[in-house]
């Protein structure tokens, strides 16, 4: 037995969206569902709704688990794939039972399919010296490569982590008399942490920022931001128009430009995407003794408890781990003469 939701009318098989659209809001507003997530989820809520003949309030237990199993299989979902759906399904259903329209949850019971887990593909520190070398910084471009290489090797970050960076993320600090770089970043699961920034990857960065032609790039955002990191031109949008979030460049953008770096420099293709260089940060930290908290607080893993450590773990400790453990200074980068120098100097 079923309850009719108000406002909802179903005609013939037309698939009637409105309880998908009320469910999708509440996920926006009330868990901070990511838009590719929200995406995902209507996707498979619409597809549903045609397996039912748009009679989603009828749904049984059975019906359910032939649609996340045999129908989703027949359309080529994986495995992993059919988990997301089955999530997106379970959700659904147990949003309609605490809005009272059904009585009964039909997909309480219903199982998440097993699949194997892969594990990230190694890069060795030869195959990561070997395209940060690849960048031209005789161009605005080239130095805007490296120093995105750089923050991607020498802070784990994730690739959305960095193309979301606006320039009020980056955060100055004292460690050991010098002045040091630390990153604010929201990533996976909105999380926000700080991670200090190796010095390579900091002289990098000023390098970008001070460069003449980001000077004249308009990336002011409507909160008075700027964004950090730019695309050159886009194709879909007038000349007058590229400015402020336009300006953004892509993770799309930055996995090719990962992709021909890597190709360029004779490194394997399923090493050249944007984890390989996250998994070697995190290789690296676990080689020179850093302990499983501090791990996780530097990379920002999903694990609950993560978000407490921060309050834990002073900046300054990390930073102590972080240049023991940090990549780029074990292998030569383009600014590694000069921070010699300038470590001999005192400046660092």
């Amino acid at each position: 037995m079923s309850f009719s939701a108000p406002g909802t009318q179903i005609v013939g098989e037309k698939v009637d969206l409105l309880l998908v659209d009320q469910f999708l809001q509440w996920k926006r507003e009330n868990e901070n569902c990511s838009a590719k997530t929200v995406t995902k989820y209507r996707k498979t809520l619409e597809r549903l709704g045609n397996y039912l003949e748009g009679k989603y309030l009828e749904a049984t237990l059975g019906k359910l688990e032939q649609f996340t199993g045999g129908q989703l299989h027949r359309m080529g979902y994986s495995a992993a794939s059919r988990k997301v759906a089955v999530a997106a399904v379970r959700g659904f259903y147990k949003y309609l039972r605490l809005r009272q329209l059904i009585k009964v949850n039909p997909a309480h019971d219903l199982v998440y399919p097993k699949s194997g887990r892969r594990l990230p593909r190694a890069m060795g520190l030869h195959s990561a010296e070997a395209i940060l070398l690849q960048p031209d910084l005789d161009t605005f471009a080239g130095i805007r490569d490296s120093a995105m290489l750089a923050l991607l090797l020498g802070c784990g970050f994730r690739v959305s982590g960095v193309c979301d960076l606006n320039e009020s993320n980056l955060i100055w600090y004292k460690h050991q008399d010098a002045d040091r770089l630390a990153i604010r970043t929201v990533e996976k699961g909105d999380n926000e942490r700080m991670v200090p920034m190796p010095s390579e990857a900091m002289l990098l960065l000023q390098a970008y920022l001070g460069h003449p032609e980001l000077q004249s790039i308009d990336r002011l955002l409507e909160n008075g931001d700027l964004v950090l990191f730019v695309n050159l031109r886009n194709r879909h949008i007038p000349e007058w128009d590229h400015r402020g979030e336009l300006r953004r460049l892509s993770t799309r953008a930055v996995d090719r430009m990962i992709k021909r770096y890597a190709i360029a420099a004779g490194v394997p293709e399923d090493q050249a995407h944007p984890h390989a260089l996250r998994h070697l940060f995190g290789t690296e930290l676990a080689e020179s003794d850093a302990s499983t908290l501090q791990i996780q607080a530097l990379m920002g893993h999903a694990d609950p408890k993560t978000s407490a450590i921060y309050t834990h773990i002073a900046m300054r400790k990390m930073t102590t781990v972080l240049e023991k453990g940090n990549p780029l200074g074990k292998i030569t980068t383009p600014v590694t003469a000069l921070l010699r120098e300038m470590q001999k100097g005192g400046a660092l």
